[in-house]
């Protein structure tokens, strides 16, 4: 007789956890180093799981954020803070000028940096940065950093171009942008088909409608 198939274990997930409260200014303490924590849990306590390799913020049963974990050696390097960006949105939100001289956001991504550096120049640029910035808590941050790219190489660095590229990516109607990986939350039920034929001769219409006026 054939032997009965056993389940195989489950993974061991070893870890060690920790008791912290998070700063004020959003950040928790291990190994001489800092980390951040999303700002909504500013001044309240989570659990850190400490790993080999990296760490992970747990609060109210659910994981929060993780971080690779930074090990030095030598007890003569400076302490280092790790920030996420994305965890200090909420912050940005109350307070746009935050994003001007704010240490977490040196590390935003090249483009997301240059469109900053042209927005800040005009009245409204920071709430507008901090606008794009904030889509990707509601979208795929690849496609919002694609619709970022493809603004400012077409030199319209405006947020109604940004979201206006953005939901094309995302409904596929962009011509020649770059294939995106986006997850399933942002797959629709329903697919439109696209009717690019009529998108032009509605253009035409208007274009002509111009130059007779």
């Amino acid at each position: 007789e054939r032997a009965a198939l056993m389940p195989l274990p489950v993974a061991f997930d070893g870890f060690i956890e920790l008791s912290k409260r998070v700063s004020p200014t959003c950040l928790i303490s291990f190994e001489r180093n800092r980390y951040s924590v999303p700002a909504s849990f500013a001044n309240r306590p989570i659990s850190l799981r400490i790993y080999p390799d990296r760490l992970v913020v747990a609060a109210e049963g659910n994981i929060l954020c993780e971080h690779p974990r930074v090990i030095q050696r030598s007890h003569q390097l400076p302490p280092r803070t790790i920030y996420d960006w994305r965890h200090y949105l909420a912050v940005l939100q109350r307070k746009p000028g935050a994003l001007r001289n704010g240490a977490p956001f040196l590390e935003l991504p090249p483009a997301f940096r240059q469109l900053q550096g042209q927005m800040i120049r005009k009245p409204g640029g920071d709430r507008e940065m901090v606008d794009i910035l904030a889509l990707v808590l509601q979208h795929d941050e690849q496609a919002v950093l694609t619709a970022v790219e493809l603004a400012l190489a077409e030199g319209v660095a405006t947020k109604t171009h940004v979201l206006n590229l953005l939901h094309r990516l995302i409904d596929g109607k962009v011509v020649g942008g770059p294939p995106l990986d986006t997850p399933q939350a942002l797959a629709l039920r329903r697919e439109p088909s696209a009717n690019v034929e009529r998108y032009d001769s509605l253009r035409s219409q208007t274009e002509g409608g111009r130059h007779a006026s």
